[in-house]
């Protein structure tokens, strides 16, 4: 017999086959003519410590762009160091932002946390992203998509500053993203797992010993892409 924590497991899971193909349907939509896509965050969106086009977001752009043979138009308003206040700022004052993005890809918390900001003022300022992006995505909630932070602590920095605390306030952080995201229909994508491999694979942490690296970027893509994929066969 099934237990309820089973079936609540189950209805989760769902719920996110069933965003991970309403992503698919929309861009393929919008695959026909070229795709506008807005990447908003802070140096995880940036790509700190690598180089431009290593970075998530124009990875993520390259390997679209291969699927549907069209091009892909990037926009990229992030700044390292910016907490969640800062970027809903930015968005309100960066030139030439207008509702018209065939999707919209949402990375922000971390500073909030590094800094000791309220965990209030994140939830609070995370509506408001959320509404942003929407916003910009033309009113359309599945052309948005949310990335979950990453866990600093599995880096060399992490480690020599024994930050052991980090895993379980970012934890609070996705927890909270990861629920407002699935009362909205909007996709959420867990990529916090894979950064907790930074210690064991030295590969994934950039020169900095603090940021990904372009081969940890690369898995993030390669997670969302093999997910939709996978569910639309099944």
């Amino acid at each position: 017999m099934r237990s309820s924590c089973d079936f609540s497991k189950n209805e989760a899971i769902m719920k996110q086959v069933f965003l991970l193909v309403l992503f698919m349907q929309v861009l393929e939509i919008n695959a026909q003519q070229s795709i506008k896509y807005l990447a908003l965050g802070d140096s995880y969106t940036i790509g700190e410590s690598v180089s431009s086009h290593k970075s998530f977001p124009h990875q993520l752009a390259k390997e679209l762009a291969l699927i549907w043979g069209d091009s892909i138009e990037t926009t990229v308003a992030a700044k390292t160091g910016w907490r969640t206040d800062e970027l809903i700022q930015a968005i309100e004052t960066f030139p030439d932002l207008q509702a018209k993005y065939d999707l919209v890809s949402l990375l922000i918390g971390v500073n909030n946390q590094f800094q000791g900001r309220p965990f209030q003022q994140y939830e609070f300022e995370f509506q408001t992203l959320l509404n942003q992006s929407i916003d910009l995505a033309g009113g359309d909630n599945a052309k948005v998509v949310v990335i979950s932070i990453p866990d600093y602590y599995y880096t060399p920095f992490g480690v020599a500053n024994r930050t052991e605390s980090v895993s379980s306030e970012l934890n609070k952080y996705n927890s909270y993203a990861q629920e407002l995201c699935d009362s909205l229909d909007i996709l959420f994508v867990n990529i916090t797992d894979i950064s907790r491999n930074g210690i064991k694979y030295s590969a994934y942490i950039a020169d900095d010993g603090l940021h990904p690296s372009a081969e940890q970027y690369a898995i993030w893509v390669a997670k969302i892409l093999y997910l939709i994929k996978d569910e639309k066969r099944n």
